[in-house]
């Protein structure tokens, strides 16, 4: 039969003949099909490209598998039923990819996040012990026992003989050294 003649053939006679491998009734289903396989992909994935590529790949696999085609009910069924499927696996294949993509970028700015915090926070804390070991002996001593050990002021007057004025005063003092030796640099580092 010539493509002339089968324009006007049902869509069962062209399955029959596209299942014989008749190129000729594969280029009619396309040209019978396509169209209206398009609207109705891109209506669904809202992408020119995209819903061209899912209707050529329905043909290319239509073509190719050919011989062993099943078509139950009728062949637009088949045809809308096969877009449909391919359209599902693209939109759940760009869901993954979205889902990796978001993932991806919450760890890189979240990850450089801490970091950068890390970073930031082992800085200060060489600052914050570098201006700890300048200050005198004493008033270092009092000031490692007020933070680093957690002593009270009274503790600290006991353990070292002196009152808890004096305790208080070292202290004191010390805060207002490292305010001034590392003001500057932690409203600069931070």
């Amino acid at each position: 039969m010539q493509e002339v003649d089968l324009k006007n053939i049902s869509d069962q006679e062209l399955t029959n003949l596209l299942k014989e491998g008749d190129a000729s009734a594969y280029t009619v289903i396309y040209n019978r099909y396509f169209d209206e396989l398009y609207i109705h992909a891109y209506n669904r994935l809202r992408d020119k490209e995209e819903a061209q590529d899912v209707i050529h790949e329905l043909f290319a696999g239509l073509w190719s598998k050919r011989s062993s085609l099943m078509v139950r009910t009728s062949l637009a069924a088949y045809l809308y039923t096969s877009v449909r499927n391919r359209i599902m696996d693209v939109i759940a294949h760009q869901q993954v990819e979205n889902k990796y993509v978001s993932s991806l970028q919450h760890f890189i700015e979240t990850g450089y996040c801490i970091t950068d915090h890390q970073v930031r926070e082992r800085q200060l804390a060489s600052l914050i012990e570098k201006g700890i070991s300048e200050l005198p002996p004493k008033m270092r001593e009092v000031f490692e026992l007020s933070r680093k050990h957690v002593m009270s002021h009274k503790e600290i007057a006991e353990q070292l003989n002196i009152s808890e004025q004096t305790v208080r005063k070292q202290v004191n003092n010390a805060l207002k050294i490292l305010r001034s030796k590392l003001g500057m640099t932690l409203f600069l580092s931070i």
